[in-house]
């Protein structure tokens, strides 16, 4: 597994409030339905629903000890990396909390969390292509709004 995050997803209580926060800071990002995604140098900062995301992550109680309403994750090249990622983190002690599956976006992923509960998403998505280095682009969605 590459020593890299590709995004980090905030979960967010009031998503309106939260993305005129960051525009008020002077971020820009694009929502897709009901996510904003913001390019943060190489990675992108996301922001989402706290119970989406608590869900999507396969972990019960949002208050749980250490989830926090925070995610990490590693955008892969492909669902073999993903399926590989996921087995190598479980061999380390990871608890997988949800299974690699195809995903709403097209993607596919899975999601593990570490000895102290912080949750990490592994995901091949094939509308945020990685370069070489391993950074990720935010694509241009054609919405701002």
């Amino acid at each position: 597994m590459e020593q890299r995050i590709s995004l980090v997803t905030l979960g967010v209580a009031d998503l309106p409030r939260a993305r005129t926060f960051y525009e008020r800071l002077g971020w820009h990002g694009q929502q897709v339905e009901e996510t904003v995604f913001l390019q943060a140098g190489g990675l992108a900062l996301v922001l989402w629903g706290r119970d989406k995301l608590a869900a999507d992550a396969g972990v019960d109680d949002p208050g749980d000890d250490g989830f926090g309403g925070i995610t990490l994750a590693q955008n892969m090249r492909s669902r073999a990396e993903v399926d590989d990622a996921l087995a190598a983190a479980a061999s380390a002690g990871a608890t997988v909390t949800r299974p690699p599956r195809e995903t709403f976006y097209g993607g596919y992923a899975g999601c593990f969390t570490d000895p102290d509960g912080h949750v990490w998403e592994i995901a091949w998505n094939p509308g945020f292509p990685l370069a070489p280095d391993g950074t990720l682009t935010v694509p241009d969605f054609g919405t701002s709004g």
